[in-house]
């Protein structure tokens, strides 16, 4: 039987039975979970298999695709170039990216790129998974195409389009490669093991996924909305697991890391931009742009209630009962991995497995009751 491995501070050793007991009784295959309060690491665990047939043990460094948490990485890098007066949320995206005023796209703000509200939450159907895989095709199409709805008139969430809209933004506004940029700003200072795609000596290193519920098409109207959005961004969740998706870059979702890479960036926004007492990413007027509501509403793809900053859901009850609220944010990724930030109580939390167990990405069962101890634990002060 797989051993739940790492590191906790005593106060959280409920957490630790918790995710002992998900592995034991097949609810998690395997799983990292990771804990940072004020700067301190308080817990880091991982535990259970990278594989279906639980042969080959989840290790420290173990990496899994963490799907629309790759989104937060994102919005982090544009927000850097906001921070630094390069990029101006209120700007028409097209003074950065003139091909992208085409088809009536000329007054669409970087703010609603960020916040879900640009109404491009897809590309227009039908397009291939290899063709959301392409930095190339994607863009162009994404910058030819009409937007679906007024932008700004509420959040709709954009699948995997706003991976390429916010990083063609970023290589257009720094000069760099998005990938390059976000290793130089990012994961290179912070030391974080997250990277876009998976290069083939690391392969090893990372897992195979249960794929979640699969969803019928069969008896909904095509012409609506939340199906254009999902037919027009095809993916298949064993597709993480090959070559195509391990090769490309794809902002939105094919970040590969685990809990304590994740948790060691989105920590940025929880210790107000500097992290480790000397490493400033981000001023903490950035953290205020980055949690300063843009829409909220019933979102008109996923039918969630979600309030939107730039690039992140801010803390609310009315999204899920067990996100923590008050000066918080968080995102999810398909199948269940996800991110907090709070602010307010200088916490992160990092989740990452490959058991698929949700549809969408506002959490699965498990997600819930981790987060639900921890916060009981926080709430407590119990550390």
């Amino acid at each position: 039987m797989a051993e739940v491995c790492g590191t906790n501070d005593p106060a959280f050793d409920s957490v630790r039975e918790l995710l002992k007991q998900r592995i034991s009784s097949g609810d998690e295959l395997g799983a990292s979970l990771f804990v940072n309060i004020d700067g301190k690491d308080v817990l880091d665990l991982w535990g259970g298999y990278t594989d279906v047939a639980r042969t080959k043990l989840w290790d420290k460094d173990t990496v899994a695709p963490v799907w629309s948490c790759s989104k937060v990485v994102t919005n982090l890098a544009a927000l850097i170039l906001i921070d630094r007066g390069l990029l101006d949320v209120n700007e028409n995206v097209a003074k950065y990216w003139p091909e992208f005023a085409a088809n009536g796209k000329e007054n669409v703000k970087v703010s609603h790129i960020l916040s879900h509200t640009s109404g491009l939450p897809a590309w227009e159907p039908p397009v291939t998974i290899e063709d959301t895989l392409d930095w190339k095709i994607s863009t162009e199409r994404l910058a030819s195409q009409a937007p679906w709805w007024t932008p700004g008139d509420g959040s709709g969430y954009h699948l995997s389009s706003q991976g390429y809209l916010v990083g063609e933004i970023v290589q257009r506004v720094s000069g760099k490669p998005f990938k390059e940029f976000v290793a130089d700003e990012i994961t290179g200072p912070l030391g974080a093991d997250f990277q876009y795609g998976l290069p083939d000596d690391e392969k090893t290193r990372t897992v195979e996924i249960i794929p979640p519920p699969r969803f019928s098409f069969q008896d909904l109207d095509p012409n609506t909305t939340p199906v254009r959005a999902i037919m027009g961004s095809p993916m298949t969740a064993e597709t993480s697991m090959g070559p195509v998706f391990q090769k490309a870059v794809s902002p939105a979702s094919n970040g590969f890391s685990n809990a304590r890479g994740l948790a060691r960036i989105c920590s940025i926004v929880s210790l107000g931009g500097t992290v480790d007492g000397n490493t400033r990413i981000l001023q903490p007027s950035a953290i205020d742009k980055l949690l300063e509501e843009r829409t909220d509403g019933v979102d008109r793809i996923t039918f969630d209630y979600v309030r939107f900053g730039l690039g992140v859901g801010l803390g609310d009850t009315r999204t899920r009962p067990w996100i923590p609220v008050g000066d918080t944010c968080f995102w999810g990724g398909w199948g269940g991995s996800f991110v907090i930030m709070d602010r307010k109580r200088r916490v992160t939390i990092g989740y990452v497995m490959n058991n698929m167990a949700a549809t969408g990405t506002l959490g699965n069962p498990n997600t819930e009751a981790y987060i639900r101890e921890i916060y009981e634990l926080v709430n407590r002060s119990l550390f």
